[in-house]
């Protein structure tokens, strides 16, 4: 009686959520220019603003024109007076916490997540559910369990400033009418060792109504291999009732083949974009491609043209100037005191009114050896139009330029590792180049005036990826190996997993 009341309370709360959500679809070009200038009053008293005069900000452009885009390491020695403990430096008062990630130029990150911010978070994954419910018109899985494969809760404290990771951080403010409802155990949950801490896991919800699931996709795949291997089963055998998967961190679709293989029966995807500096997106409509925009949440976004990004006087586009079908990075400011904040995503819009994105890549994450600048999305399509002309499965991959091969014509390389291998793996090697070609007109001019050669496919071990990230010490919920690269520093240590 309590979980069909439980059931229909959620219902009744979807829709009315969905209802009210409708006006911030329709206003949100209006709406971001106002959010803009709100924070920046907020903040025109801190360090921050006294220093880039915000006393003086009437507009988007004056805005741009006082702030200009930064990066982690600009922002990094006003994060350290913050680390130190004092107040009204990016924003008023100190944060309520710091999201700890792992950085490359600037070792740990420490990314602010402020009082009016941490709201936000939570209530971007709430909002990702109403929609599914609405849209389902069916909330059966707030009767079952449901388990978030995340980094450990336990945080430490900078200064007073309680500090960990974001997933970590986000399973402190789980909603009490699901707490019950949540695996796994604390005991469990605050595990290092990450392989040990999924087959502990499995232990604990095998036997269990599991019936939402959420982790990014290279993880959510451990965690049911191990379960199939376990009960020589698919997951819709041992979990019936298993009815929706959330996920976010990577682009689903390279992994969806394998999902629906492990998976061996109907399960509702919903995709989600969340981050350390905001959670920006969600699928709100889970039969449809595309990410809803959240321009309500306390984000300003800017958006530049990907072919100018990192040069001089680049444009930054606000929501009203974008096109459809673009690449454009990610810049945002926050209500956490981020300004003109650089995260490193690349997105495009597929369409507008209300605003929806697809994550196509990483600033960082791009091969141009060559001056092709080939970028995540391109070769996640390329890859899975390839796959739909042979029936093969690919577990992981990873691109990367060989600008010296010793004989013959450069090339780029694609470490493989397959879970089903194509028969011809020569044919498919001709047909993602092909597909690439497609997508990329710099990539197949290479090719077509003899400066590249076709690309190579080096096949890898099983468990080639998981391995190496053990290796790297990247093994956990939140990492996950590039799928691209414009250097060899990861392609060298992928030769040791060659077959």
């Amino acid at each position: 009686m309590l979980n069909f009341l439980k059931k229909n309370i959620a219902l009744v709360w979807a829709k009315k959520h969905v209802q009210k959500a409708e006006e911030f679809k329709r206003n949100s070009e209006k709406d971001q220019e106002k959010l803009l200038l709100s924070l920046v009053d907020t903040a025109k008293k801190t360090l921050f603003g006294r220093e880039h005069d915000f006393e003086n900000i009437r507009s988007v452009e004056d805005f741009q024109e006082k702030v200009s885009i930064a990066d982690y390491e600009d922002l990094k020695p006003y994060i350290e007076r913050v680390k130190r403990g004092q107040a009204n430096i990016l924003w008023t008062d100190t944060p309520e916490y710091f999201a700890k990630t792992s950085g490359t130029t600037s070792g740990s990150k420490y990314i602010p997540i402020s009082k009016e911010g941490m709201p936000y978070q939570i209530a971007g994954a709430q909002s990702a559910l109403f929609h599914y419910i609405a849209k389902k018109n069916n909330a059966d899985f707030v009767q079952g369990k449901m388990i978030f494969l995340q980094g450990s809760p336990e945080m430490e404290e900078v200064y007073g400033i309680k500090t960990g990771r974001l997933s970590g951080i986000v399973a402190h403010h789980i909603p009490n009418y699901l707490q019950k409802n949540r695996l796994p155990s604390w005991e469990t949950n605050i595990m290092e060792d990450w392989e040990a801490k999924v087959d502990k896991i499995v232990t604990e919800t095998e036997k269990e109504n599991m019936t939402l699931i959420s982790g990014i996709p290279p993880w959510l795949i451990m965690y049911f291999e191990k379960l199939t291997e376990k009960h020589g089963k698919k997951i819709k055998q041992i979990f019936p009732d298993l009815q929706l998967i959330v996920t976010g961190g990577v682009n689903y679709e390279p992994y969806r083949d394998k999902m629906e293989d492990l998976l061996g029966g109907k399960v509702d995807i919903v995709q989600t974009f969340p981050a350390s500096e905001g959670f920006f997106a969600f699928q709100d409509d889970y039969t449809k491609e595309g990410l809803l925009l959240l321009t309500n949440h306390g984000i300003f976004y800017e958006f530049v043209p990907l072919e100018e990004y990192g040069k001089p006087n680049a444009k930054r586009l606000t929501l009203k100037d974008i096109e459809l079908n673009k690449d454009y990075a990610l810049v945002l400011t926050t209500n956490s005191g981020l300004w003109a904040y650089s995260i490193g995503d690349v997105v495009r819009f597929i369409y507008k009114n209300p605003h929806r994105i697809l994550v196509s890549g990483r600033t960082k994450h791009f091969t141009s050896a060559f001056g092709e600048h080939v970028i995540a999305f391109e070769v996640e399509e390329a890859i899975k139009a390839a796959l739909e002309k042979f029936p093969a499965q690919v577990t992981e991959f990873h691109l990367a330029p060989q600008v010296n091969p010793g004989n013959g014509l450069p090339y780029h390389e694609w470490f493989i590792e397959f879970e089903k291998e194509p028969e011809d793996v020569n044919a498919f090697r001709d047909e993602l180049d092909l597909q690439l070609r497609k997508r990329n007109t710099y990539y197949d001019d290479l090719i077509s005036g003899n400066i590249l050669q076709k690309l190579h496919i080096s096949l890898l071990k099983k468990n080639a990826f998981h391995e190496y990230a053990k290796s790297q010490g990247k093994l956990g919920g939140q990492n996950k190996t590039p799928r691209l690269a414009n250097d060899r520093k990861i392609a060298d240590l992928l030769e040791f997993y060659k077959l």
